[in-house]
């Protein structure tokens, strides 16, 4: 299991409810296809769940 997760945003948060953009902005995704490196733990995958209609997820 990888120690480190790609997060890619692949959909605009613009009509997303409002803590969904918040989790977003969180995560350091602040334009389409920007990709951040983010650590596997027990947080990051909870973030990447509740958005995961809007974000691409690679083990880096």
């Amino acid at each position: 299991m990888a120690d480190t997760l790609k997060v890619t945003l692949v959909k605009s948060p613009i009509g997303a409810v409002p803590k969904h953009k918040k989790t977003v902005e969180a995560m350091g995704l602040t334009k389409l296809h920007k990709t951040v490196v983010m650590p596997n733990n027990a947080a990051t995958k909870g973030m990447i769940q509740q958005v995961s209609h809007l974000v691409k997820v690679e083990e880096a």
